[in-house]
């Protein structure tokens, strides 16, 4: 809450410092804004080239990497997928960590409630030692869920097939090969996280793409907290992620620079193999290293000074704020070099 105040108490006072200004400071104003608009195009291409990922650090993300011996699969590194049981008729809960049962197709045996804490797992010293608690609850570790849905789900990278992957393509006559921030959200369905909507924005912060998309299985749990998306929302959607596939090799080549946040986890969401990523996870990296990762909406709040995913998730909102990250890191680096 107090996060909350001081933020927008900067902002105001921010906003009524630039209407506010006087007549001499319009030159300042259009030397700002002029500053403002030359990082775009092949001048802001050029500089995300110091930022792509490595080789190194995309195996270490865990990004899609594409199999030798079969077109249109993946391998995946060892560990990715826990074995979690070696029977094929059971599955484990990625929310409540139950195991339950599955048909052949991957069906629930049986309907049953998942008791589950959404939060994360905290640590705090207390007099005499440690506590554990969850987040969402203040819950300790180990006590019944404080969210129920009407059946478990998992998240396992079971279907690994009907991956793409970007075209070599001619470079176009400025040699900028475009640069966007994409934002998937997913559902979960038998065959775990399916892919359920993707935005597509620009340097100028416009969208270019956005569309819902109709997972291949039927929906088991929206995963609303966390996408935003509703039953109503995919109610007479037909756009499947075949066509969301077509869309954005069309749009995007092997030399366009694609911004994201654990930007891994969107493109196993669209099945897309590609190699030129900013990813702000990795440009902002948590002060534990990894396995840790600051979330989207702290780094707004740090370096943007403004609250997101307060009423709910929105696609389009985490899109563009992940391009503002990445134009912000620029900048501010391009200041140092001065």
């Amino acid at each position: 809450m107090y996060l909350n105040i001081a933020i927008n108490t900067l902002k105001k006072l921010t906003d009524q410092g630039v209407s506010g200004s006087s007549n001499n400071n319009k030159t300042t104003g259009l030397k700002k804004n002029e500053k403002k608009s030359a990082l775009t195009g092949i001048v802001l291409y050029r500089h995300l080239q110091d930022y792509l990922l490595t080789e190194e650090q995309l195996h270490e993300n865990n990004y899609p990497q594409p199999s030798p011996d079969k077109p249109g699969s993946i391998l995946l590194k060892p560990g990715m997928t826990k074995t979690l049981t070696t029977d094929t008729s059971k599955k484990v809960c990625c929310r409540c960590g139950k195991t339950y049962g599955v048909t052949p197709a991957g069906k629930h045996s049986r309907v049953e409630e998942c008791y589950y804490h959404f939060g994360r797992v905290l640590t705090h010293k207390v007099l005499g030692g440690l506590e554990t608690r969850y987040r969402c609850c203040e819950g300790v570790l180990g006590s019944t869920g404080c969210q129920v849905a009407k059946l478990h789900v998992h998240d396992q990278k079971e279907n690994l097939e009907g991956f793409v992957k970007t075209f070599v393509k001619s470079p176009p006559p400025d040699g900028n090969h475009g640069v966007f921030a994409v934002n998937c959200e997913v559902c979960y369905t038998a065959k775990g996280l399916e892919l359920t909507q993707v935005t597509v924005v620009d340097p100028s912060l416009q969208v270019v793409y956005a569309t819902f998309v109709k997972p291949d299985e039927e929906v088991i749990d929206y995963n609303t907290r966390f996408s935003g998306v509703v039953e109503k929302d995919l109610k007479n959607i037909k756009t499947s992620i075949r066509d969301v596939q077509a869309v954005l090799l069309n749009l995007f080549s092997a030399d366009t620079v694609l911004i994201g946040h654990s930007f891994e986890h969107s493109l196993y969401a669209l099945k897309l193999i590609h190699s030129s990523v900013v990813d702000t996870t990795v440009l902002f990296p948590h002060r534990l290293g990894l396995p840790h990762k600051r979330s989207l909406k702290s780094l707004v709040a740090d370096y943007l000074q403004r609250i997101i995913q307060d009423d709910g998730h929105n696609s389009i909102d985490n899109a563009v704020a992940c391009m503002e990250l990445v134009l912000w890191k620029v900048k501010d680096d391009l200041k140092g070099k001065k």
